[in-house]
């Protein structure tokens, strides 16, 4: 099994357009013109999200499938005496997982600065406690790529609190399939489901359900697929990445179908489906729990939403740090949607 053509070469495009929740302009225009090409037609809410409809024999009855494009990242919180940067972290990860990573500062004028993430007391030969300090946000700053001493002169360069910082995707395809790279969460599901729905295109599939694709960009602050679900919609599939570490199931290289976080079980009937779709059709995949995990799913069903809800997704390792997978997995997450959204509703 191999992934639908350019897969990785379009993760790869997405991962390098910078893209925190609040940041997400940029890289939905490139969905926006990625469909567009396709003579799909768009349209966003007023939350910034992109939606795609694609028209299905019965438009009494919906799907909607959601990836989000918005990432971690984070926000000038203080420009210090020093002329460093103290920062406020947007999405939940730890501040070890930034240590030294190079990043970008966005000016509210539209200049970009770069960075690196370091402990304010990294000089071994300086500070006793630089390998024991709390990684925290009064220990870590940012040294700006500029000749600044001072707070003074630091936003002589435009550099102001609530500027965006981001940070750099490192992304890497190696040659035996894996790919390497921050942000895999959710870029990865979202190249798959532009293909997903390339592939639609392209062979002329006749859908049995009119089918909502929602490329939502405020998952990581926990409602970004809350809304703009229509009242026919009945299944609601988040794609999303599968949670790799102790006492899990998921692996780097099979399609991952959660039945629980930490929302609660999803709903069980389309758990079912999938799997029966995956055992039918040879797809490699692992049923697992994300204990500290929230999706576009659970959000729509907190919202109030009367819909049947699931979480699938290529096993990702690392989550929220140095994340990686495996082309396998992708391929298996393709192939799982493919055949889903040509099936029947469980209900």
């Amino acid at each position: 099994m191999s992934t639908y053509p350019n897969t990785k070469q379009l993760i790869k495009q997405l991962v390098s357009i910078p893209s925190p929740s609040g940041f997400t302009e940029k890289v939905i225009s490139f969905v926006e013109n990625y469909l567009q090409d396709l003579k799909i037609e768009t349209k966003r809410n007023r939350k910034g999200g992109l939606i795609a409809t694609l028209p299905g024999r019965n438009n009494e009855q919906h799907r909607m499938l959601t990836a989000h494009v918005d990432t971690l990242g984070a926000m000038v919180k203080e420009v210090k005496d020093n002329g460093r940067l103290r920062l406020d972290l947007i999405g939940g990860f730890r501040y070890n997982a930034i240590e030294g990573e190079y990043c970008e500062i966005h000016t509210a004028n539209g200049k970009k600065f770069t960075g690196t993430i370091l402990m304010h007391q990294t000089s071994v030969h300086v500070y006793k406690d630089a390998g024991t300090a709390e990684r925290n946000q009064e220990n870590m700053e940012v040294r700006i790529d500029a000749k600044v001493k001072n707070a003074e002169e630091v936003r002589e360069l435009g550099i102001e609190v609530g500027d965006f910082v981001t940070f750099d995707p490192r992304v890497q395809l190696t040659e035996n399939g894996f790919i390497k790279s921050r942000h895999l969460d959710d870029k990865a599901s979202v190249a798959i489901l532009l293909q997903l729905i390339k592939r639609i295109k392209e062979e002329a599939i006749d859908l049995p359900y009119t089918t909502h694709f929602l490329i939502s960009n405020n998952e990581e602050i926990g409602y970004g697929g809350n809304s703009n679900i229509t009242p026919e919609t009945v299944e609601y599939l988040a794609v999303d990445m599968g949670a790799i570490g102790d006492g899990q199931s998921t692996d780097e290289y099979t399609v991952s179908i959660c039945v629980k976080d930490s929302s609660g079980p999803y709903h069980y009937g389309l758990r079912s489906h999938l799997v029966q779709l995956a055992k039918e059709h040879d797809i490699g995949y692992k049923l697992d729990i994300y204990p500290y995990y929230g999706s576009d799913a659970s959000a729509a069903i907190r919202s109030g939403h009367d819909i049947v809800h699931g979480l699938i997704g290529p096993g990702i390792d690392s989550s929220h740090a140095f994340e990686r997978t495996h082309e396998s997995a992708l391929a298996n997450t393709e192939e799982l949607l493919y055949y889903y959204i040509q099936s029947k509703m469980v209900i």
